[in-house]
């Protein structure tokens, strides 16, 4: 990871490969961020008409005089318009261009938090899985980055930053990995080792066994034709342990989904090592939580299993029971992320009754059909968390647009031979699953009638990008993880 440091002059600035000028696009010409020395060169430069400070605009300069061999002038658009996304994208940019220039230290004039975290997001790479040809060019990164600030807070918040973006980083390499290689007995094996390395940490690994002794059915129907066993994953953070709050985080981990015997199709079935993203970001949000002493108490949910097809898979057409008691007709083997929220959301109701439930899954195609990579589907049964959540989506990038849940979906599940089927038909896929999972959320202890608060979050638009762009520099994003914690900040 890259070493941020702040400077509070910049005439004392060190001696480096790029120095990094932000400006904002004026009406005849560009204008800097702040005040600063500007040299000749970029005076002839802005004199020139060739950079007006226009979004997503660079100038690169090479001074003979200046301390570094290389300036950058950085365009962030019309300040009225300058919101905390573009500052994100122009940071990755900069980074971006380190990367291709070889440049190994840089200053900013510049002491924006959102600009930094495009930074460290826009220098991750992903090149463990690259052979010999990769380790004889090695890509070169920034070491060391400075940023111009006379606030005495601002290093704090970037050693806050770096945790969160080290979290992060740990959720794309999860998801970016091999199927073959992050699979129930990787997830347990970090997980425990991050209980080890945070005192706040504890994590209970839930093995087929335990799992068959607490009745999770649905979890062990889509796995039986696994090679792996499934694991249900607990790790608990207790940083405000003197009050009752407790916020549970469900993530979907299916290491790789076949669909089962309701195969996928050749063009759906090469990104399924995905289809564990949102367990990777509950892992991460703990990991960041723990790292950052949040004042939070959480209870992280990982449901890891496989969707493999074989002579044991489990069969459409067929009921299964839930840890709940409600069995389950299988209409389609390829809508088992469902099934495995089912009896994890249930265990961990049974057994913490949390204040609060979210749960992450790349669960639906429809909800890719529906928003695209833009947005990731919010279901939620209460107001007040939904738009806390929309929020903090809206703070970090990680966008949520909230999708309707009513009892016409539930109708769409009704089953002649069960309590319910799993799948609605094709019409509002997205939809008729959250109210699958909605069936499996319990009324609060004593409150008759009212739930308890949950969300639903669909991110199989957002996880795993076709095309990645801006900060995110590969396939995987690392999405909820800087979501949660902000989130969790809030609260």
């Amino acid at each position: 990871m890259i070493e941020l440091l702040t400077i509070s002059n910049v005439k004392s600035r060190p001696v480096v490969d790029l120095f990094v000028l932000p400006f904002f696009q004026g009406e005849k010409k560009a204008e800097p961020t702040s005040t600063f020395p500007i040299d000749e060169i970029t005076k002839l430069a802005l004199a020139s008409g060739d950079f007006y400070g226009k979004e997503e605009e660079e100038l690169l300069l090479y001074p003979k005089s200046a301390k570094e061999k290389r300036i950058l002038l950085l365009g962030l658009g019309e300040e009225k318009n300058c919101h905390l996304e573009i500052l994100r994208k122009a940071g990755a940019s900069v980074a971006k261009l380190c990367r291709r220039k070889k440049i190994e230290t840089v200053v900013f004039a510049f002491s924006q938090i959102s600009f930094a975290e495009g930074f460290l997001l826009g220098g991750y790479t992903f090149d463990s899985l690259k052979g010999e040809s990769a380790k004889e060019k090695p890509v070169v990164q920034p070491k060391k980055a400075w940023f111009l600030s006379v606030d005495k807070t601002f290093s704090g918040q970037l050693e806050r930053l770096k945790l969160l973006i080290e979290a992060t980083n740990v959720t794309r390499d999860l998801v970016n990995g091999n199927a073959e290689d992050v699979n129930s007995n990787t997830l347990s094996t970090m997980a425990l080792a991050f209980a080890k390395e945070h005192s706040g940490l504890k994590t209970t690994v839930l093995g087929k066994s335990q799992l068959e002794k607490e009745r999770m059915g649905l979890m062990l129907a889509v796995n039986r034709a696994a090679a792996k066993d499934p694991a249900l994953i607990l790790i608990e953070y207790r940083g405000s342990p003197n009050t009752k709050e407790l916020t549970a985080l469900v993530g979907k981990g299916v290491t790789y989904d076949t669909g089962g015997l309701n195969l996928k199709p050749t063009g759906s079935m090469e990104t399924m090592k995905c289809d564990m993203a949102g367990a990777a970001a509950v892992l991460g949000t703990l990991k960041a939580a723990a790292a950052l002493k949040m004042k939070v108490n959480l209870i992280g949910v990982l449901a890891v299993v496989e969707n493999a097809i074989g002579p044991m898979s489990f069969k459409p057409g067929d009921v299964y029971k839930s840890r709940s008691g409600k069995t389950v007709e299988i209409g389609n083997t390829d809508a088992e992320g469902r099934l495995i929220l089912a009896d994890a959301l249930t265990y961990v109701q049974d057994r913490f009754m949390p204040t609060r439930i979210i749960d992450l899954a790349t669960l639906t195609g429809g909800i890719v059909v529906a928003l695209g990579d833009e947005f990731s589907g919010l279901f939620c049964n209460d107001d007040a968390l939904a738009q806390n959540l929309i929020v903090s989506g809206e703070t970090t990038g990680e966008r949520l647009w909230r999708m309707p849940l009513t009892k016409g979906y539930r109708d769409a599940l009704k089953s002649k031979i069960a309590d319910m089927k799993n799948i609605g038909g094709k019409k509002a896929s997205p939809c008729t699953a959250a109210a699958f999972i909605q069936a499996f959320i319990q009324e609060i202890k004593g409150k008759q009638g009212k739930s308890i608060p949950w969300a639903h979050l669909d991110v199989a638009g957002t996880a795993f990008l076709d095309d990645p762009s801006g900060y995110h520099t590969t396939n995987a994003t690392g999405c909820g993880v800087r979501l949660m914690i902000d989130f969790l900040e809030k609260l």
